[in-house]
């Protein structure tokens, strides 16, 4: 989301500029390739480009390429062979292994279905949702392009006004959190990069000491949503997180009143106050979210459950599964800038399915497979 989010910013300072734009759309990658189907990059007539295509391989001749959809004001697809290192079109020795198609749409400003407006239904609300950008891989066939977004049953936008008879597939894509790519049946030439996307992470924050502050300027990097809360006002300013989006001074007891919990929220419990973090633990765990890191050894969480027990409450295997304590991936970080590395990393691993183990030891692909029908 944070790719699409900076196009969108990107798009409505062209248009207020009077620049034109279009928008590149890895639609299909067949072998390796640095980036996935879904991939997206804004480019406006003077060359200023937003996201990214590949690793800055194909950036340069996809400029290039852009430039020709905006003047001709056309929708077109490139295929880069990246195995090839003889490729004169390129002219660069890529050894991806891997055939790259890309789509090239061109953003008329005056249509109140281009592919922005489209993109910018995923800000409305967070939850997950599904856009669909159909193209062919015909020669000089004409490119449909982004067409249609989706977003829970009773929710369909198409924007394009045609039918593609995928509402199945768009649905089985929301139940498997899975992007496929698909043949359409009606045009034969035709294909579907149905995409799933969800909301960025929003991480919530208990407390505001000095280590908080490398883990707010990693976790901006990334695009997450930041919200930070504790009792110490003097800590809890705009000054010290200039890049967190809210900063409450909250007591324990209130800590989730300003909190919507959903699929992506994220919990992190590191005041250095015993006594506030067990209280926030001890809201945290009678509600449906997924992740709790908590900072500290283990003898710290040991000593929290049994005061939670004392309490009456105890903490069942369900709710254990969700509290990561002592929080981090075991990198032998030290420094508060490698624990919030350590932090981060252990949280993206977990929101995607990962242990966060060496890449060296991964036997299949590195990236989440597109399924291909």
């Amino acid at each position: 989301m944070k790719e699409i989010s900076e196009i969108l910013k990107s798009y409505t300072q062209a248009r207020t500029s009077g620049k034109k734009t279009a928008l590149a759309t890895v639609v299909k990658v067949e072998g390796s390739s640095y980036r996935q189907p879904g991939a997206r990059m804004l480019v406006t007539e003077d060359g200023i480009l937003t996201g990214a295509i590949s690793g800055g391989c194909l950036e340069g001749d996809a400029l290039r390429k852009a430039l020709l959809s905006i003047n001709q004001q056309q929708n077109k697809l490139v295929t880069y062979n990246t195995s090839n290192e003889d490729d004169a079109e390129i002219g660069l020795q890529l050894g991806c292994n891997g055939i790259v198609h890309i789509l090239f749409e061109y953003i008329d400003y005056e249509a109140a279905n281009n592919p922005i407006q489209l993109l910018r239904q995923l800000e409305l609300e967070r939850k997950e949702a599904v856009v669909v950008t159909v193209f062919s891989l015909k020669r000089n066939a004409s490119q449909t392009g982004t067409s249609l977004f989706y977003r829970n049953d009773s929710q369909i936008l198409n924007l394009r006004n045609d039918d593609f008879g995928l509402l199945q597939d768009i649905k089985e894509v929301l139940q498997t959190k899975t992007s496929i790519v698909k043949k359409l049946q009606e045009k034969n030439e035709d294909e579907a990069l149905i995409e799933y996307i969800k909301p960025a992470i929003s991480l919530v924050i208990a407390g505001a000491g000095n280590d908080i502050q490398p883990l707010v300027k990693i976790v901006a990097v990334l695009g997450w949503k930041i919200t930070i809360q504790e009792g110490r006002a003097m800590h809890t300013t705009k000054k010290r997180f200039p890049k967190a989006d809210n900063i409450f001074t909250v007591k324990p007891e209130e800590f989730l009143e300003n909190i919507v919990i959903d699929d992506q929220t994220y919990f992190l419990l590191m005041t250095h106050n015993y006594k506030y973090d067990l209280a926030v633990l001890k809201a945290l765990v009678q509600t449906n979210c997924h992740y709790i890191g908590i900072l500290g050894p283990k003898s710290k969480f040991d000593r929290m459950l049994d005061d939670l027990l004392m309490e009456g409450i105890a903490v069942n295997e369900g709710q254990l599964k969700k509290i990561h304590s002592p929080v981090g991936l075991d990198i032998g970080a030290e420094t508060a800038e490698e624990i919030a590395l350590s932090i981060i990393s252990e949280i993206k691993a977990f929101e995607s399915e990962r242990t966060g183990t060496s890449l060296k030891f991964k036997t299949g692909k590195i990236h989440t497979e597109i399924h291909y029908d």
